[in-house]
């Protein structure tokens, strides 16, 4: 391996274990202001970044195979990690229909969604980051690993982006709905995640469409 290439993974690992420890504080801050603060897309937001963690954990062990070999496919450890994940992504899936459903039957609202607008927009700036740097390492080594990775943190950023309007439309509105659809559509991602990552554990081989 050349040094520019050691340097190019090493920059790799450095992303993967700078995303790991994002989402484990971002979760942390997340469900708790979401269960204070009583907003279930925020909680549901933050559990979604825990199990980014899962998915991060094996994404960084896979990159770090690479300092010793060339990194094809999976092995034992990343498929695993890709179960857990699937398995976690629709238990999240099934709390949040859960929780939403009971919030409109209660008509339970959030005392206040600023958290939630405030962890959307940094996760919005930290996301596009992570994606840029990514790619930009993905595409010199020609790794599908990584530029899966990278096309995997979009959806992190996507997910942002619903936290960010529901959030915002509530602030505005006052209207406890737009809460719960946030939640609902964080349940969406959360179950084609969990879809993506059981498709993912049946083949060893690497897609670069995404490896979450």
């Amino acid at each position: 391996m050349t040094d520019n290439k050691k340097k190019l993974v090493n920059i790799a690992i450095l992303l993967a274990f700078i995303t790991i420890t994002y989402n484990a504080i971002e979760g942390i801050i997340s469900v708790y202001f979401g269960t204070s603060d009583n907003t279930l897309a925020l909680l549901g937001f933050g559990v979604d970044s825990f199990v980014e963690v899962i998915s991060g954990i094996g994404i960084a062990h896979m990159v770090l195979r690479m300092k010793f070999e060339e990194v094809v496919n999976r092995d034992k450890l990343e498929i695993i990690s890709l179960r857990i994940t699937g398995t976690s992504f629709y238990l999240l899936t099934a709390g949040l229909i859960f929780g939403g459903t009971i919030n409109i039957i209660e008509n339970s609202s959030p005392e206040t969604t600023v958290v939630g607008i405030i962890i959307a927009l940094i996760s919005l700036f930290t996301m596009y980051l992570l994606i840029k740097y990514k790619l930009l390492v993905g595409n010199k080594l020609n790794s599908a690993a990584i530029i899966a990775d990278a096309n995997c943190t979009k959806t992190c950023f996507n997910l942002s982006i619903v936290l960010l309007v529901s959030s915002g439309l509530y602030e505005i509105f006052k209207i406890n709905y737009f809460d719960v659809l946030g939640s609902f559509v964080i349940a969406y991602f959360a179950f084609k995640e969990g879809k993506e990552a059981f498709e993912k554990a049946k083949s060893e081989k690497i897609n670069p469409s995404c490896n979450c």
